[in-house]
């Protein structure tokens, strides 16, 4: 995961993802690099669109905290929206092209 992690930043930072700058990102995070998943990761993010991916993903919704009994009035009861079976299916599609 870490690998992925540091393809994130170096896009974040605008800066080339390639196997010298996920190699250095790795070995300043203390981690011990696997040459293989170095390279691996970098031949798979080679057609990606990493900001289509990231719009792409889903996201975790979190639900409102529920209010304290006999803190007033009604209680009202607030649905958490999920998101739809085809924006999971694109988001799906987008990571799995990050992974192969």
């Amino acid at each position: 995961m870490e690998y992925v992690y540091a393809a994130l930043l170096l896009h974040k930072q605008k800066k080339e993802i390639n196997e010298t700058n996920i190699t250095n990102v790795i070995k300043a995070s203390g981690a011990e690099v696997n040459e293989a998943q170095v390279k691996a990761l970098v031949a798979a993010l080679a057609d990606v669109n990493i900001d289509e991916a990231i719009k792409a993903a889903p996201i975790a919704v979190a639900a409102a905290p529920a209010a304290a009994p006999g803190a007033g009035g009604k209680e009202e009861k607030k649905e958490v929206e999920t998101p739809s079976a085809k924006t999971e299916e694109q988001a799906m599609e987008g990571l799995s092209a990050l992974f192969g």
